[in-house]
């Protein structure tokens, strides 16, 4: 019997809403980056994108468990001399709360270009409100 690979193209993605409300923010980033790669279906193929486009909505009412919200930093450079800036999570949780999730998932995916195009497939939103209307999406319950 032969081993099914997936082609390019040849797999249907699907579009899938996911309510962060009440949600803990890294066992929804757990469920939510295996979706992107595909590996939630039966013709998973490692080096094919073969996975979901997900969106997500209610990003500011995502919440984390225990100190992390005073002890959880974020850090990035500038490029420039002295350009590591340290950003903490409730200033990140007030200015970009998509980001925080974005994030979590980005570091759950490949660290390859594959990586990068799935990760454009994740929608992110601060309310209740997304534009994908058009795709119909299927809205997932993820606890």
């Amino acid at each position: 019997m032969k081993t099914f690979m997936a082609k390019k193209g040849e797999t249907q993605q699907k579009w899938l809403l996911v309510d962060a409300e009440g949600a803990t923010l890294g066992r929804m980033a757990a469920k939510i980056a295996p979706i992107l790669m595909g590996k939630n279906k039966p013709e998973y193929t490692p080096h094919v994108d073969t996975g979901d486009h997900v969106i997500v909505v209610n990003a500011e009412k995502v919440r984390i468990t225990g100190k992390k919200a005073q002890q959880k930093q974020y850090d990035y450079y500038t490029h420039h001399p002295g350009g590591h800036k340290y950003v903490s999570f409730t200033d990140m949780m007030t200015k970009k709360p998509e980001k925080v999730i974005e994030l979590a998932v980005r570091r759950m995916l490949p660290k390859n270009k594959l990586g990068k195009k799935m990760l454009k497939k994740l929608k992110v939103y601060r309310g209740p409100e997304h534009n994908h209307h058009a795709q119909k999406p299927e809205k997932i319950d993820l606890s």
